[in-house]
Parts: structure tokens; sequence; C-alpha cells
């Protein structure tokens, strides 16, 4: 059903082939319909809709909305897009009165505030999972503060570390992704509806009251300015996924290659390794490959969607639909990924006998310079001379590992990250958002 089509002269397989939406639209529903809650709300206190309209109104899109959240929700193949869906079904439920939903709005500034809320809602998701994550990497860190693991230099062995400090460093990393994901939320926490098509609109309609509503810190004041973010809230939002698939992906290869015998670190226990049809020895790490592989996908999603984005002019273009193609899927599989890390590590086995790995001797040589400094001996000299022990087979290994040097062995500050962490989580104002949603929804 073409809700919005002056005549019916459009061919089926252009209408086909420009509402392929279907299912993002589906993801977008419980969005659109907040938007509507609101929008109506607004249409009430302006004096667009009368009280009575407003109630009935009002409580169908609440019923509504909660079937938008069951897993079954589908939007019928013959409606155009979610915005037609809703205001179809207020007029199969309430007659003409459910036509006046879309007084002052446009399907442009609809779909634009629809984005905005399934970014911020799952940016939160994206966060709840990362908690779980974080939590887990710095149990382990603790754990294992002190368990030697050799360092690594371009591919060559190089300097003590720890099993506590590589994984304290990815969980530090996830705290500073918390950066880029705040930049999102801030664009996706900005109101646009009331934009219209781009242009505004003839009606006077009260935008703030809207931006109060759906918990937004802003707006966009400038309608035409509003309609220019679509793509840039995108767009800051797939940095973010790449910014944090660069630290998943980079842990996951560490773990691909810790766990060959060639190295030995850390070992996953049977039921999360895979076998081969024909050695029968093997124990692969194809979740930690797979992983690696859907997060470095991710690192091109930014140059996707500027692609999508290049060279448009000012005001609506459908080119930005296709944004969603990649974006949506996106997500997703940054929510797995999260998931599945969380879970694995759960798997991991920690080898507490490196130390006693004769090919990790060299390691401590800096501890040996270390040595001769102390005595007096200018550095220089004492690398010369360590260097000279070592090619005449006297060098005798000094295997202390800790140090008071802030985010070293011995002092890993696990509560400055744990206080980084929580720093950039708490600029998040997600319980904020929850209320209003709470409250338009309620009956």
């Amino acid at each position: 059903m073409k809700l919005w089509s002056e005549t019916n002269n459009t061919e089926d397989w252009v209408y086909q082939h420009t509402t392929s939406d279907r299912t993002f639209d589906e993801k977008l529903a419980p969005f659109d319909i907040i938007g509507s809650i609101a929008h109506l709300t607004m249409l009430r206190k302006c004096n667009f809709v009368r009280a009575k309209e407003f109630e009935v109104m009002k409580g169908e899109l609440i019923k509504l909305y909660n079937e938008s959240l069951e897993e079954d929700f589908q939007i019928p193949r013959d409606v155009e897009d979610i915005h037609s869906y809703v205001e179809l079904c207020l007029t199969d439920r309430l007659g003409k009165v459910g036509k006046k939903l879309h007084t002052a709005r446009s399907r442009n500034d609809q779909v634009l505030l629809d984005i905005k809320l399934y970014i911020r809602n799952e940016i939160e998701e994206i966060i709840g999972r990362m908690d779980g994550l974080f939590h887990k990497l710095m149990e382990l860190s603790r754990k294992y503060e002190y368990t030697f693991m050799p360092g690594y230099t371009h591919g060559q062995v190089a300097m003590p570390s720890s099993f506590g400090l590589w994984f304290s460093a990815y969980a530090e990393q996830l705290a500073e992704d918390l950066i880029e994901f705040h930049s999102a939320f801030q664009l996706s926490n900005m109101n646009p509806l009331g934009s219209g098509s781009g242009y505004g609109s003839t009606f006077n309609i009260d935008r703030e009251i809207t931006t109060s509503l759906l918990g937004f810190e802003s707006m966009h004041f400038n309608v035409v300015g509003a309609q220019l973010s679509r793509g840039k809230t995108e767009i800051l939002t797939a940095n973010a996924l790449a910014f944090m698939a660069t630290t998943l992906s980079r842990f996951a290869n560490d773990c691909c290659l810790f766990l060959s015998q060639n190295f030995g670190f850390i070992s996953l226990s049977d039921e999360i390794t895979t076998g081969s049809s024909i050695m029968p020895h093997k124990k692969n790490p194809d979740v930690f490959e797979l992983l690696r592989a859907k997060l470095n996908r991710l690192k091109a999603l930014p140059n996707e969607i500027f692609m999508y984005t290049t060279n448009l002019t000012t005001g609506y273009s459908r080119d930005f639909q296709l944004t969603k193609h990649s974006l949506f899927p996106a997500i997703d599989d940054l929510k797995a990924s999260l998931d599945t890390f969380t879970k694995v590590l759960d798997h991991i086995r920690v080898n507490e006998h490196l130390i006693d790995d004769k090919r990790y001797r060299e390691v401590f040589s800096v501890n040996r310079i270390k040595h001769y400094t102390e005595e007096g001996m200018p550095f220089r000299e004492a690398y010369h001379k360590v260097s000279s022990e070592i090619s005449e087979g006297k060098y005798s290994p000094d295997y202390k590992m800790a140090s008071s040097t802030i985010g070293h062995i011995g002092n890993m500050c696990f509560d400055g990250i744990e206080n980084k962490y929580e720093h950039y989580r708490k600029r998040f104002f997600f319980r904020k958002i929850k209320k209003c949603v709470q409250e338009l929804t309620e009956i």
C-alpha cells in the first residue's frame, strides 16, 4: 500500500527497488512509535488535536509500541515503510482521526529521528556489553598480575611482561574506546524533529517540547542543518564501531598467535575449539579467527558510509537509505562479538610456567643493565657489557619483573584504569533517556 503516492503509476519493480528496507524498518519500529507519541503530545499542547483525540491516539500508539517489541513483529509486505504502517494502523483502528498524526512533519524528519533514537539506544546496548568484557578483563588482570609473559616488539622477544599487563592493556583500550562512542552519542542526542523535509514547517509547532519529551540534550536548531546531520550521525557511529573493532581484532589476533604450539602462552578448553578432518591432534581457535575477520570488516565501515554520502547537495537524497544496510548489521556484529569475547574468556587457561622456558632468558637483559647502572656504570657502557655477556655465553638473567614505575608490573594502576572507565561511562545519560521513554509509553 503506497500511502504517499499521488497516483498509482509507479512501476512495481521501481517500487520494490526503492522500498527494500522492511527488515531495517522493523528495527526502527519502536523508535518511530516513541517519536510519534512525543510528536502527538506536542500537537496536543499546540492545539492541533483535541483532548479526546489525543487520548485515544496515544492509547493506540502505546499498544502498537508494545506490539513492535514482540519478536514476531513484522511490517506487512504491502506497506511502504514503518511510518506508513503506524499511520495506517491508527487509521484502521480509529478512523480518520489517525490521519492527524502526520500534521507538521515529514518522513524525512521522521526517519532522521528514528535513526538517532535507534543509534542512541544501540550505543547503550553496546556499552552494556562492554561492561561485562571490561570487568572480565580486569578480573583476569588481577588474577595474573605477576604471571610472567614475554613481551614482543618487531615479532622478536623483547622485555618481561605479564598476563596481568596484557589483559589490563585491553581493558584500558576499551575505556578509551568510550571516547569515540560518546562523540556518536552526542550527535545522536540532538532532536531533528520539526525540521520537516529539510525546510521546516508552516505550522506553529514547539520543537522544545519534543526535545524534552524524548530526553534529547539539545536540538538541531537550523532546520536545514538538521537534515545535513543525516549521514554524519551514521559516520560518527561507524567510527566508534571501527575504533572498538581495532581493539578487539588485535586482541583476537594475539589469542590466535598465543594459542599456537610455538607460543603456548594460553590454551582453550576443548568445547570451544574445533578439530581437523584429517589431523586428530588439532584444536583450532576458529572462534578467534572468525571474530578477527568480522571485526576487521567493521574497520572499513566508516569509509563505506562516507562513500554513500559523498558529493550530495543540501537537502535529502535517497542515497541515505543505504546507510542502514551497512550500519545496522555492523552494530549487531559488534554486539555479538562483545558477547562472544566475554564468554570465551571464561575458557582461557594461562600458561603459568613460561618463566621456566630457557628461550626467554634474554628477555631479562635490561634488568642486568639496570644492575650495572645501579653500581655506577653509565647506561651505554652497561648496555655494551651485557651485549658482550650474551654473545660470549656469560649472561646470567635477573628474573625480577616488578617496578614502581606507573603502569609497569608491580604498579599496574588497576584502580586508575577502572576509574578511567567509570569516568567516561558516566558521560552517557541513559537513565534519563529510559525515564523519558517510560513516561511516553505508560498508559
